[in-house]
């Protein structure tokens, strides 16, 4: 499945920028169990695969924003090579507002523009990953986090686990939605499998544009289980 539409990044040639990756994870009570455990390996994963990754290592840079009773920033923006998957534990509500603000404030501390001493960073990607719906104030942040897509500040793409999740929530948020319907620690680790995919392609294409203009790079195709909602 072709989604073209989901990454787009602009920048010039020259040196090596950074790709900036922010994992949304929420970390909620009904995430206990086995399917945070699954997260827990499949950022493990993710961070393996990069590593294997010469065009990752050279350009990711990988934050990590957790959110169950309120939202914390569990890793800040930190170079792939001196990442360390953290230990992630589940319990309490699902701030998905605080999580949203969070993840706006540091798009706006941690993303470097354009300026004449320096190229700024490419655009970044964001993977939300929520099995519920939002138990705090979320559709103001929701409306400001989705004009920055408009707006091609950010590319976010979101994943509902299970049919607790308001796939109209989601929408609010990006226009890129995935629904995993059965949630297994094996779908889980399918998904983190296919984010480090996406973001792999994402390096190559940056790197491999020209030095002025536009890359595209397509998200592949989700793995069996989970689908794109249009």
């Amino acid at each position: 499945m072709n989604l073209d539409k989901n990454i787009n990044m602009d920048f010039g040639g020259g040196d090596v920028r950074r790709l900036p990756i922010y994992l949304l994870l929420d970390t909620s009570g009904s995430m206990a169990g086995a399917p945070i455990e699954a997260v827990n390996q499949g950022v493990t994963l993710l961070y393996n695969e990069l590593m294997n990754d010469p065009s990752a290592i050279e350009t990711c840079y990988i934050a990590v924003i957790t959110f169950s009773s309120d939202a914390k920033i569990t890793v800040p923006m930190t170079e792939l090579t001196k990442f360390t998957p953290p230990r992630l534990q589940a319990g309490g509500t699902t701030a998905l507002g605080d999580a949203l603000r969070l993840l706006n404030s540091s798009l706006d501390k941690d993303i470097r523009a354009n300026s004449p001493t320096q190229k700024g960073d490419y655009k970044p990607l964001v993977f939300l990953m929520t099995d519920g719906q939002p138990t705090d104030s979320w559709e103001r942040p929701a409306d400001e986090i989705k004009l920055r897509t408009k707006q091609k500040v950010a590319s976010i793409i979101a994943l509902g686990c299970g049919g607790g999740v308001d796939v109209n929530t989601l929408k609010r948020i990006t226009e890129i939605v995935l629904l995993m319907d059965t949630v297994t620690p094996d779908q889980i680790t399918q998904y983190f499998k296919w984010v480090s995919q996406s973001v792999s392609k994402a390096s190559v294409a940056v790197q491999a544009a020209p030095g002025a203009g536009e890359a595209r790079a397509d998200l592949p195709p989700p793995p069996s289980g989970i689908q794109v909602v249009l």
